[in-house]
């Protein structure tokens, strides 16, 4: 059985360091452009090339996602941006943008490319697309349960990267367009505003159904408890999520997982402590789940007390006394950690800074103890003090960090026989060095060097990366070799060796080609019905084409087009002309117009598409009417041929997809609309197992007949 990678986060250098030393195989960091967390710090072009100096040195690999949508006007500039870090020997680049994925993968054949989740990968059909096309590894939704990853794994010779650890989106991701809809601020641009994060009300019949208010913030992932069936399943990657995180965080996460896999492919066991878990919670959490990953239970899903750090219990506040507040602590608490009191009013935190104890100021108080703390905000009784930073946690993380204990270990032999040159051979798992010193051995019976003093020299790697873990020793009695020249040859050798674990990746340049059919310019009208009701009122209408739902199979019209939904875990075999949302159902089917769910943003998605068989493209809502045009000019001026486009001009807009039903954890039955803290009101429904959340507004284009004159073919209405 194969040990998987453990792959980490990175956000920054001081990230990047601490994610080596907790033990990672991997890192995936993002540089100033084109990367789905353009909030982290990230990496500038500089940083970017000492971080694969660093890892590459440690045997570690590093992926660069560049796994946003890519417009029309930026193709040239990314294009620039990959040649760049195929120049500095990245390990692969992560992406989501179907039409730049082939579009790099035929112009860079050497470039390894890994699908990234944001592209929605979520079945078997989708990975074997993948694998047509030559594409290295899949990272799959994470929603994929653990069987069909195994299946998957079993079925296709692509690399499967998983997430088993940190932050889970409510929605699949890449298709949340939530916060790209209420302010312009795109997930699938790297900027979401986590609008999941913030607060709802939910209202059926008039009526609100909910106490607390976070009703669509996701616990985190956490698998530690099922690395055994996580192994198991065959998949190549475990991935942690978290490159807006602290250093101490990636550096104690990495640390734990790589504890639990070594000790599982060492003794078959995975044993996590109860200290352990804790200082899991400690440094964050927002509640634990096992996720969808392993079938978590719809009602434990969320946490909808609280959509950031939870932190841990460490007490009660018993009440006030002027500036001060009066806490019986049931955990330990030191000056300069975080805390946050939560009660039915209050819920406020600081950091402390000043500690009382029987009337003393003191710097910690223990368990059991009673305190007073200087505290402005408010605070009634009975509220709960919650640790949400453990100062002496972050210190001793931070010292492990620090103490670099990560070392590349190495082997070797030493010859050092009278009239001949010393001659030092070191090797690491994958390089071997051999060196002579310019200096001859020589007799030396007094003061002679022992086999003890030149292992204990050669052995001197100290501000090294590096440790000496067995070295065969070959030489004469009664020798004499400077101890200069000892350090000398030991020093040459690791410097060559450092420069032989410096690989340099080849560059292959290829062509990109895409042929694709003409679509000679048509005035099409479509048209999304749901219900029977709806088809019975626009039946008669001038509709070239009607797309319907499952409910409307048994409906006989030839101008039926049916609607598929966008995650189909498991395709079924279908005989109507298809509308479908995702890769998998692109590969699996034939006479399919594709939804715009599929994030189509650039002519090179459009001509992708097409040259798969989509008769009819639809683009993403996120465009606006130059992009639109800059698409369909650079597509003409490429392929001297016409794209056959649709656009959505009227109707609801799907804002999220999930695979949790807050209906069904709340005893719905019907529709139910979300209020958010500006009093706008979000559609909520149940489809075919899954929660669909609409935006408050319903799009309606006034001046249709522009977009024909743009070039689009066919304009579609919902209701």
């Amino acid at each position: 059985m194969k040990k998987p990678e453990l792959l980490s986060p990175a956000g920054n250098m001081e990230a990047l360091h601490a994610a080596i030393q907790g033990g990672c195989d991997a890192v995936y960091l993002s540089g100033k452009l084109y990367g789905a967390r353009s909030f982290a710090t990230n990496f500038s072009e500089e940083e970017l090339e000492e971080a694969v100096k660093i890892c590459h040195l440690y045997g570690v690999k590093v992926y660069v996602t560049i796994n946003t949508l890519i417009y029309e006007t930026e193709v040239k500039n990314f294009l620039k941006y990959v040649e760049f870090l195929q120049s500095i020997s990245v390990d692969a680049v992560i992406i989501q943008d179907i039409g730049m994925m082939d579009l790099l993968r035929q112009s860079y054949p050497s470039l390894e490319i890994h699908a990234s989740t944001q592209m929605h990968i979520h079945n078997l059909e989708g990975v074997q697309l993948l694998e047509s096309l030559g594409i290295k590894r899949a990272v799959l939704a994470r929603e994929t349960p653990i069987e069909l990853v195994t299946e998957i794994k079993r079925k296709t010779n692509v690399e499967i990267e998983i997430f088993v650890h940190g932050a889970l989106c409510v929605c699949y991701s890449g298709e949340c367009l939530m916060s790209s809809l209420i302010g312009g601020r795109s997930g699938n641009r790297g900027t979401c505003a986590q609008c999941c994060r913030q607060p709802y009300d939910l209202y059926s019949d008039g009526k609100k159904q909910n106490e607390d208010q976070y009703l669509l913030s996701t616990k985190d992932l956490n698998t530690l408890k099922y690395l055994p069936q996580l192994i198991a399943s065959g998949a190549d990657s475990f991935k942690i999520e978290g490159r807006m995180k602290r250093p101490e965080y990636v550096y104690l996460i990495t640390s734990l997982y790589r504890k639990a896999i070594d000790s599982y492919f060492d003794t078959g066991s995975v044993s996590i402590s109860k200290e352990e878990f804790e200082g899991m919670k400690k440094i964050f959490n927002r509640g634990f789940t096992k996720g969808f990953l392993f079938h978590e239970d719809n009602d434990s899903f969320t946490n909808e007390f609280r959509p950031n750090h939870m932190g841990i219990p460490i007490g009660v506040v018993l009440g006030r006394k002027n500036t001060m507040i009066e806490i019986k602590l049931n955990e330990d608490l030191h000056v300069q950690d975080g805390i946050r009191i939560v009660g039915a009013i209050s819920d406020s935190g600081k950091i402390v800074d000043t500690i009382y104890w029987n009337k003393q100021k003191v710097t910690s108080a223990t368990r059991g103890n009673t305190v007073f703390i200087p505290y402005q905000e408010e605070a009634e009784p009975g509220s709960l003090v919650i640790k949400t930073t453990d100062v002496l946690q972050l210190e001793a993380l931070s010292e492990e960090i620090h103490s670099d204990m990560r070392k590349v270990s190495l082997t070797g032999t030493v010859v050092a026989k009278v009239g001949f040159p010393l001659k030092l051979t070191l090797k690491d798992n994958q390089n071997e060095i051999t060196m002579e010193s310019d200096f001859i051995v020589e007799s030396g019976k007094n003061s002679p060097l022992t086999k003890e003093n030149l292992k204990e020299q050669i052995g001197r790697l100290g501000g090294t990366i590096f440790s000496l873990s067995h070295l065969q020793c070959e030489m004469d009695e009664n020798i004499f070799i400077p101890i200069q020249k000892i350090n000398a040859l030991r020093r040459s050798v690791i410097e060559a060796l450092s420069s032989k674990r410096l690989y340099h990746k080849e560059i292959i340049k290829g062509v990109y080609r895409r042929e694709v059919p003409d679509f000679p310019m048509e005035k099409k009208r479509t048209i999304y019905v749901e219900t029977i009701e709806q088809y019975e009122k626009i039946m008669g209408q001038n509709y070239d084409e009607i797309y319907i739902d499952k409910t409307l199979q048994n409906v006989k019209d030839s101008r039926f087009i049916l609607k598929i939904p966008r995650v189909q875990e498991n395709l079924k075999d279908q005989s109507m002309p298809l509308l479908v949302g995702e890769l998998g159902s692109i590969y699996r089917y034939h006479d399919v117009v594709s939804d715009f769910s599929l994030n189509v943003v650039n002519s090179y998605s459009v001509a992708f598409l097409h040259s798969l068989g989509v008769r009819r493209v639809t683009l993403s809502y996120e465009l606006n009417d130059a992009q639109i045009t800059n698409l369909i000019s650079a597509y003409r001026l490429r392929y001297h041929t016409s794209p056959n486009l649709e656009m959505i001009v009227s109707g609801k807009i799907e804002a999220m997809v999930s695979k949790y039903n807050l209906l069904k954890k709340y005893h719905l039955a019907k529709d139910a609309y979300l209020l958010d803290k500006y009093k706008n009101r979000f559609p909520v429904q149940e489809k075919d197992g899954l929660l669909y959340i609409y935006h408050y507004q319903n799009k309606e284009v006034v001046n249709r007949e522009k977009y024909y004159q743009m070039g689009i073919h066919s304009l579609r209405d919902s209701f």
